[in-house]
C-alpha cells in the first residue's frame, strides 16, 4: 500500500460524503466545523477546552466559531461548574434547533447513500469500515473524549433492552423478570415519551453503543426520573457513567423540573457513587426479592434548585 493509494481513497470518500461541499444543503449556512461543534454540544453541554481537546481545533478557530454561535443565540457561556478559569459552553433553544436540523439532514444523507447499497453487501461495508478504524486507530487507548453522546437510532433501543439483561445476568445473576422490566420501560417510552421532557441518551465508542441512560417525566409533579444507566464493562473508565448522569441532570434542569429521581439497588457500589458526586441524596430504602435475588432497593433524590452544579465520576447501572 502507498500513500498514494490513502490519498486517492480519501479523494474518493469527501467526495461520496460531500465534506468538501460547505455551501449545500447539508450544512448551510454552517461550515463542516460549526456543524461539527453544533453536533458535540447538542449530546452534552462542554467546557471549551474540553471541546478543543476533543475535536483536536486550534483555540483561536474554536473562539471564533463560539463567539459567532453566540452572536446568532445559538449558545451561551457561563463559568464552569468544576474550574472557575473554564467557560461551560451550552445550547439554547435555538441552537438546538439548528444541531436538530443538522442531523436531521446528516440522516437523510447517509440514508440516501445507504438506499444504494445492496441489503446483502450492507454487513461486509461495516465490517470494512470497522476494520479501518481498528487498524488506523490501533495504537493508545480510548480516551473520554473519543465517547460520543447522542440520541437513539433505530435498533438502539432493543440494543438497551438487550445489553441490560445480558449484562446483570453476567454480573449480579438477575433473571428474566429483569429484561422483562427493562423491556416495559422502553416500550412505555418508545410509544409515549414527550421528546420536550424526555430524552435518551447513547453513549457510542468507535461506532458502536457503549452506554446509556434514559430521563423520563415521573408520576410527581415536577419530578424528572433518571432510568437504565449503563455502561459496557470494556468501556468503564472513561468517564461516561459521569457524563450520562451529568447529561440527565443538565437536561432535567434545562427543562424545568425540580428534581431528578432514581431507583437502584445497594449491590450496584459504582452506581451509587456516581449518584453521590452528582450530590444525589439517598431518601430511603427497602428489602425486596426481584430478578431472582435478595436485594436492597434504593430511592435516590437529586434537589436541582439546591443545587447548581453536579461533581463528576464513573461508570454504573440500575433500573432506576
Amino acid at each position: 500500500m502507498t500513500v498514494q493509494d490513502v490519498r486517492s481513497f480519501n479523494r474518493f470518500y469527501t467526495n461520496v460524503i460531500g465534506a468538501l461541499d460547505y455551501g449545500r444543503h447539508l450544512y448551510a449556512p454552517y461550515t463542516l466545523t460549526e456543524s461539527r461543534v453544533l453536533y458535540e454540544l447538542s449530546h452534552a453541554p462542554a467546557d471549551a477546552a474540553d471541546l478543543r481537546a476533543r475535536l483536536h481545533l486550534d483555540a483561536g478557530y474554536l473562539t471564533r466559531i463560539l463567539n459567532g454561535f453566540e452572536e446568532n443565540g445559538l449558545i451561551e457561556r457561563s463559568p464552569s461548574d468544576t474550574d472557575g478559569r473554564r467557560r461551560r459552553v451550552a445550547l439554547t433553544g435555538r441552537g438546538r434547533e439548528a444541531a436538530a436540523l443538522l442531523d436531521a439532514r446528516a440522516r437523510e444523507s447517509v440514508g440516501a447513500l445507504l438506499d444504494t447499497v445492496r441489503a446483502e453487501d450492507r454487513p461486509r461495508l461495516a465490517e470494512a469500515m470497522r476494520t479501518v478504524r481498528r487498524i488506523l486507530g490501533d495504537g493508545p487507548a480510548p480516551r473520554p473524549e473519543d465517547v460520543v453522546l447522542r440520541e437513539p437510532a433505530p435498533g438502539d433501543l432493543g440494543w438497551i433492552v438487550q445489553r441490560n439483561a445480558a449484562l446483570y445476568a453476567a454480573e449480579y445473576g438477575w433473571n428474566a423478570e429483569y429484561e422483562a422490566l427493562v423491556a416495559r420501560i422502553v416500550a412505555d417510552y418508545a410509544e409515549h415519551h414527550d421528546p420536550r421532557r424526555e430524552r435518551t441518551w447513547i453513549a457510542e465508542l468507535d461506532g458502536r453503543p457503549v452506554g446509556c441512560v434514559m430521563c423520563v417525566a415521573d408520576g410527581t409533579p415536577g419530578a424528572a426520573r433518571l432510568r437504565l444507566l449503563l455502561v459496557e464493562p470494556h468501556a468503564r473508565g472513561l468517564r461516561i457513567g459521569d457524563r450520562l448522569v451529568g447529561a440527565v441532570v443538565d437536561f432535567a434542569r434545562e427543562a424545568g423540573y425540580r428534581e431528578v429521581v432514581l431507583w437502584t439497588n445497594d449491590v450496584l457500589g459504582a452506581a451509587r457513587r456516581l449518584y453521590l458526586r452528582h450530590g444525589f441524596a439517598l431518601v430511603a430504602e427497602k428489602p425486596h426479592r426481584s430478578f431472582g435475588a435478595d436485594l436492597t432497593g434504593q430511592d435516590w433524590r437529586l434537589d436541582l434548585h439546591a443545587t447548581p452544579g453536579g461533581r463528576r465520576g464513573v461508570a454504573g447501572g440500575g433500573a432506576g
